[in-house]
């Protein structure tokens, strides 16, 4: 098997998609900020743009899942070594995840630090340990491994004395909700290890498919109840919607591969257009009978974010594999290979801004002009992520 040929415009999906992550996340900033932009709250029925980010991104995680492991086995790894690789990546987004979703709970004075200062070092923290360092001779492969393993115990430090709580009751670091990078590492070592170990039989990976996305009408309708006695909302992926995501992805890599002719390319997209309309219909179906809910994971949202993903991708395909124009979205080519850096670096951002002392004028953060803020700040992050590739510093797990 040769290695797997690689699909620009999937590049270019996570790129827009980290562009668009970046992006609503700064809209907290901002004033006045248009209501189909922001999230809906727990019980609207509402799907908003930040809705539809995170969906789209576990998409193309799961679009990437195929031809990542296919070009693993083209180099001769066994199925043992892609499971540790697997569990190895999966495991650096967990512990990335915990220590992110537990900063805004963090206790200033129980910890002795303040939540910028901790952002700070933790993110410094986790460039220590998962930057991509050079091959090089002994002496610096042992300078490397030295960094890793102040990384470490930068994070062991920060775990050791972070409290949140209240003076009363006070707490260490908790999973919660496993953060965003958590629940992408739940959801890549999942559907990864599902796809190793079926991806000869598309019939098991269609299956996979149904599972997970009737798996989340079953919970919402009550019937997971009798499985798990603490009720689905205690399940770690919200009924199986994260991995709906992921596995629609794969389809779509099935799919790519099954047409990848290039007299076939049409037939391709008009195969991602009617497969993302059924999903958008089964959606409006859906919303009889659940209301459209990111924070509760429902069906209405699974089949309504998955459907709009098959049909961005099919656009992103047609100008980026069909019609060669990559090179529109040259400036945010990093966002697509860089993406765990870029998504890392507002976190550094917000914190010194915060040191600083420094605001914005108002004017700058309302309405459309604090939009076009917004925007700006997401090529300039991105830009960053640039200039730190040359430096050669860059996350990779």
């Amino acid at each position: 098997m040769g290695n797997a040929k690689r699909i620009f415009s999937i590049d270019v999906f996570r790129a827009l998609t980290m562009l668009l992550m970046i992006f609503v996340n700064d809209l907290w900033t901002l004033k006045n900020v248009p209501l189909w932009l922001e999230h809906a709250e727990a019980n609207q029925d509402f799907l908003g743009l930040s809705d539809v980010v995170f969906p789209c991104f576990l998409f193309i995680l799961g679009m990437a899942i195929p031809f990542a492991i296919k070009n693993r086995i083209a180099k001769g790894d066994t199925p043992l070594q892609l499971v540790k690789h697997i569990v190895t990546r999966s495991v650096a987004l967990l512990i990335m995840g915990v220590f992110t979703v537990n900063v805004p709970e963090i206790n200033v004075e129980a910890t002795g630090m303040s939540s910028e200062i901790f952002q700070i070092l933790m993110v410094l923290g986790f460039f220590l340990i998962w930057n991509v360092y050079p091959k090089t001779d002994t002496f610096k492969s042992k300078i490397f491994l030295g960094l890793q393993i102040i990384g470490v115990l930068i994070l062991l430090r920060l775990a050791y004395i972070f409290k949140a709580g209240t003076t009363d009751n006070l707490i260490g670091m908790t999973p919660q909700w496993w953060g965003i990078l958590g629940l992408i590492g739940w959801t890549y070592l999942t559907s990864a290890i599902i796809y190793l170990f079926t991806y000869q039989k598309t019939s098991l990976l269609l299956f996979f498919f149904l599972l997970f996305n009737l798996l989340t009408i079953a919970g919402h309708a009550g019937l997971l109840q009798k499985i798990w006695t603490n009720g689905p909302s205690d399940w770690i992926l919200g009924n199986g919607a994260f991995f709906a995501f992921a596995f629609s992805g794969i389809l779509a890599s099935v799919l790519l591969e099954q047409f990848s002719k290039i007299e076939n390319q049409y037939q391709l997209i008009g195969r991602y257009v009617l497969f993302g309309l059924v999903l958008i219909i089964l959606g409006f179906i859906a919303r009889n009978f659940f209301i459209i809910s990111k924070i509760q994971a429902t069906p209405t949202w699974v089949f309504l974010c998955s459907g709009i993903a098959f049909i961005f991708f099919a656009i992103v395909y047609y100008l980026v594999d069909i019609k060669g124009k990559a090179f529109w979205f040259r400036s945010i080519k990093t966002a697509g290979t860089s993406t765990l850096t870029c998504y890392l670096i507002p976190y550094w951002y917000y914190s010194i801004a915060d040191l600083s002392g420094i605001a914005l004028p108002d004017f700058l953060t309302d309405g459309i002009v604090g939009l076009i803020k917004s925007l700006v700040y997401s090529f300039i992050v991105i830009g960053i992520t640039a200039l730190l590739g040359k430096l050669n510093i860059k996350l990779k797990i």
